[in-house]
């Protein structure tokens, strides 16, 4: 049965995730669809055309919940909740932002990035502050989660506490630092505030 290209990009998501971005290899795809890998080379012409299809189904599905801003939606919200969205949604798949990190867009993807740059317009950005928003934004959840799930597979235990992992010694504003430090969410959201204030005081300036 003849194999379409969905179906490869769905089979590609599924081995992403049970075998991270070492495992996705075309013999490995080809075997999970029940074909031959040359069998692939009539949708996909090598491994990066399969990777930039995979990290634009990856982003379709990350900003699938987000919506253009409602009426009287500030645009700093609407982009903060832009970046929630997609952090989780990378979050939900093995090495989804390394993926993500190395893509050229997509043709299917440029419907969405129109919209989302014409939102920005109606606010007030010219298109080339509006790309280099949406851009910064991008890098800095692909980073964050990047860091997160690279963290995730090193060996430590479940119960460590941040500062735990500080050794012994004269650190005591490192000590004091991660203490107050709960979570990657925190971090996170540390981190999105202070681009989002930026944002808005460039674009106010």
């Amino acid at each position: 049965m003849p194999v379409t290209r969905e179906q490869i990009v769905a089979a590609a998501l599924d081995l992403l995730d049970e075998a991270g971005l070492d495992g996705l290899t075309l013999r490995q795809l080809a075997g999970r669809l029940g074909i031959r890998a040359p069998t692939l080379y009539w949708h996909v012409r090598d491994k990066r055309e399969l990777l930039d299809l995979l990290a634009a189904a990856i982003m379709d599905e990350a900003l699938a919940r987000w919506r253009a801003p409602q009426p009287g939606q500030p645009w700093w919200e609407w982009l903060a909740t832009r970046a929630r969205v997609m952090r989780a949604a990378l979050l939900a798949h093995r090495d989804s932002a390394l993926v993500v990190s190395g893509n050229r867009p997509a043709e299917s993807s440029l419907p969405g990035i129109e919209r989302q740059l014409r939102a920005l317009a109606d606010a007030g950005f010219a298109p080339r502050d509006g790309l280099l928003a949406l851009l910064t934004l991008n890098a800095y959840v692909i980073g964050d989660v990047i860091d997160q799930q690279a963290e995730g597979q090193q060996p430590r235990p479940a119960e460590a506490e941040p500062a735990a992992l500080v050794p012994d010694g004269p650190y005591p504003l490192i000590q004091a630092a991660t203490r107050e430090l709960s979570s990657p969410d925190q971090r996170f959201e540390h981190g999105l505030e202070v681009l989002i204030t930026g944002l808005r005081s460039r674009h106010s300036g």
